[in-house]
């Protein structure tokens, strides 16, 4: 991470594109950077926490996505190029803020990232945030390789300070998660402290002051679409065709693999500016072309801006896109969806590769909780308290690493929403069914979402036991820090003070690796009428030292009942070919669980070799 900030001019580096727009970043003077971990954009994060200090810029983990733009926007009205950055779902929770920056606008230059995840690699949901510009009234720019992901950084904030409009810079998986040789530029030197000049008519977007912006935005965006027309940023490819292939980000790296690979010619207009739309350029790249294909991740943005041009322009051309089938409505694309694009634009049909012999199909790898993982233990008692006390139990969970609650044997997963969702929704089933309900959620996601639900819960009497899973950091992520958890420049705020402040009835907090003790407390908890609470608290295995210890079965004693695999389902324990149970000392990571399962004794534990 430090040859990020340390490389000279002209060096080059073999960066993620998640890396490489840090790089980029610094070199166009970024004084604040601030975000909520998400993925695909938590390497951002990641790189920042490490190199903010030496680099002298102002990083925050804040603790949503909201006022992680917030924070970014006062730093840029202070005259600071600042930058936030988050996973597409995160600007939905900014998109309050962010729907007013371009009434307000920038003094030093915004830039807003947006990490989409078509396919849904990471995320409950498939979205195309190019809505966003639109909606936000934003300028829009695509990378499509780390390379791009560096250069764009400095120009992004240069076009945010001309036009004094946001740039939302929208990435996806495969571009942020891309590895490839970047060469570097000088770093610019970041300004230290900003000053904010007051000017109420422009920053406070009272009725009749929005009512006069809304005009200068409009007025700004028109002369934008000159500006992203003449933008270099804006490139065409000329491999001497008749079909005229619009696109951006990575749907560009696709179309140049398959031109190549099968020789086809083509003229291609890769656009990096995207919004406001370059109309004048459009036209002028469709007057060389016989018909147009228009290829783009997620929904038909670009192709419906072009089908508008068209009719306003009285053109009329073959279209070729989503909306008539040519390419797919979802998902990410690869290659070989573009091949077919191609095939049925030009009617032709090209050679194939032979495909490999599979000699066997590989097995399903669903997503499970870590060996040792805290939660394993928590899931495993409220298992046992509800099938004691014969409830009808309702688990609305939340986004982390306990939605994997939902899989096999512990399915205690029944309804998600968005972050925090899980005590919005249970304060509702709680009011409206008979059912008991039994809320998960994170301790990073009840920071970031949970307390006003919480707060609702509450004060509207809901009959709803709430469980916080407290592993001390952002887990699913990558272990980022959350206002739980202490640093050198933070100060740590309590879950369990912040809970005793609503004057809750129940309130207890557990080690989950007790099985016993957390199953009794679970079962309090059912028994309680309104709100009660139970915070299972046990760092992440992945941010502790491996016990000295770990667990192993004895032959003699294991009868082959299985009965803590199916109860606890931990990837270090197995099913030999004699039928009994054996555990992976290399996997094992001595959390004892399992051994309170065994009705047998049959699991001990056994000192680690050094």
């Amino acid at each position: 991470m430090n040859e990020i900030l340390k490389a000279k001019p002209g060096e080059k580096l073999y960066l993620l594109g998640n890396e490489a727009v840090v790089r980029g970043a610094l070199e166009g003077g970024v004084s604040v950077a601030s975000t909520y971990p998400g993925t695909p954009s938590s390497e951002i994060g990641d790189v920042f926490f490490e190199i903010a200090e030496d680099a002298g810029v102002y990083f925050e983990f804040s603790v949503n996505e909201k006022v992680a733009l917030e924070v970014s926007a006062a730093g840029s009205v202070s005259g600071l190029r600042s930058f936030a950055w988050m996973k597409h779902v995160g600007l939905n929770v900014a998109s309050d803020s962010f729907m007013s920056l371009a009434y307000t606008g920038t003094r030093g230059g915004l830039v807003v990232l947006s990490a989409d995840d078509p396919s849904m690699f990471s995320s409950q949901n498939e979205q195309d945030n190019r809505w966003y510009a639109r909606l936000g009234n934003a300028l829009l720019m695509e990378p499509s390789n780390p390379q791009e992901m560096l250069d764009i950084m400095p120009y992004a904030f240069e076009v945010s300070e001309k036009l004094e409009l946001p740039v939302l810079l929208r990435t996806t998986t495969r571009v942020s998660h891309m590895r490839g040789v970047v060469e570097v530029h000088e770093i610019k030197t970041a300004k230290k402290v900003g000053h904010f000049v007051k000017d109420p008519p422009k920053f406070v977007p009272l009725p009749s002051n929005a009512y006069a912006a809304r005009k200068r935005i409009a007025e700004t965006l028109e002369k934008a679409k000159a500006f992203a027309s003449e933008s270099h940023w804006n490139k065409i490819y000329d491999l001497e065709g008749n079909i005229g292939i619009i696109t951006s980000g990575v749907s560009f790296n696709y179309i140049m693999d398959v031109l190549k690979d099968y020789g086809l010619k083509a003229k291609v207009l890769k656009l990096g500016f995207s919004y406001p739309f370059p109309e004048e350029l459009i036209l002028k790249f469709t007057e060389s072309v016989s018909e147009i294909l228009v290829v783009e991740e997620v929904d038909p943005v670009m192709e419906k801006e072009v089908l508008a041009l068209f009719g306003k322009n009285y053109i009329n051309k073959p279209l070729h896109g989503k909306l008539d089938g040519t390419l797919p409505l979802i998902y990410e694309y690869n290659p070989d969806i573009i091949k077919s694009a191609f095939e049925k634009v030009l009617k032709i049909n090209l050679a194939k590769e032979t495909p490999i012999e599979i000699s066997s199909r590989a097995p399903m790898r669903p997503p499970v909780f870590c060996p040792g993982c805290p939660h394993r233990g928590l899931y495993e008692a409220v298992k046992i308290a509800v099938k004691k006390l014969g409830i009808d139990a309702i688990y609305p969970s939340d986004i982390g690493c306990y939605t994997l609650g939902f899989q096999p044997p512990f399915k205690t997963a029944d309804y998600i929403l968005s972050m925090g969702s899980s005590l919005g929704t249970g304060s509702g089933f709680g009011k409206f069914t008979d059912q008991r309900v039994i809320s998960f959620i994170g301790d990073s996601t009840f920071f970031h979402a949970g307390i006003p639900a919480l707060v609702n819960a509450v004060y509207h009497e809901s009959n709803l036991t709430v469980i916080i899973l407290d592993n001390r950091t952002t887990a699913m992520t990558g272990g980022q820090p959350n206002p739980g958890v202490k640093l050198d420049n933070t100060k740590a705020i309590s879950i369990e003070e912040i809970v005793k402040a609503l004057n809750i009835n129940f309130i207890e907090t557990v080690d989950p690796y007790s099985l016993n003790h957390t199953e009794k407390v679970v079962e309090e908890a059912l028994k309680t009428r309104g709100v009660s609470v139970v915070i299972s608290k046990r760092p992440c295995v992945l941010i502790t030292d491996k016990s000295k210890f770990y667990f192993f079965v004895e032959p003699e004693k294991c009868t082959g009942c299985k009965i803590c695999i199916q109860e606890i389902a931990c990837p270090a324990m197995a099913v030999g070919k004699d039928g009994k149970v054996f555990i992976d000392p290399e996997m094992c990571t001595g959390c004892a669980v399992c051994v309170q399962t065994c009705p047998e004794k049959a699991i001990v534990p056994k000192r680690r070799e050094k």
